[in-house]
């Protein structure tokens, strides 16, 4: 990667920080105004995750202004059946979101239950890939080594 894409790509994830700052603080004013349980669950979500994103752009950043990334096949071979372990857990809860699903898509009465256990289950899922796509790089590691 050249010099001046590491730069862009660092000055992006800045810049994208300031939207999620401005996320966390709508967000915020959401919370503040509302009572409604629903409506704050979901602004506080949306929260949290703006929190975790702002994290991971600084992350990237700081990884390709200051120190690279580094990730060597020890560090992941020593936690690897941990990890494999939690792919398992994810796997379970997304088997039990979609038993859920079944029962609460369609049904009248149930459709904020559906609408959250929905949420879940992207969740999950996201979970799922992350932790797949980290089995991605640990494969790339030990092509390269």
């Amino acid at each position: 990667m050249t010099p001046d894409r590491n730069t862009d790509i660092a000055n992006t994830m800045r810049n994208w920080q300031k939207i999620e700052n401005a996320s966390i603080a709508s967000t915020g004013q959401i919370i503040e105004k509302t009572g409604n349980p629903l409506i704050r669950l979901v602004a506080e979500i949306i929260q949290r995750d703006s929190l975790m994103h702002h994290r991971v752009q600084e992350f990237i950043a700081d990884s390709l202004e200051h120190k690279a990334v580094s990730l060597n096949p020890e560090e992941l071979v020593e936690v690897w059946g941990l990890i494999e372990h939690h792919i398992k857990i994810e796997n379970q809860t997304m088997e039990l979101a979609q038993k859920m699903l079944d029962s609460t898509k369609n049904q009248q009465g149930l459709l904020v239950q559906d609408y959250l256990i929905s949420y879940l289950m992207q969740d999950e899922q996201k979970h799922n890939d992350l932790l797949s796509r980290l089995d991605e790089v640990k494969r790339g590691i030990y092509r390269s080594v």
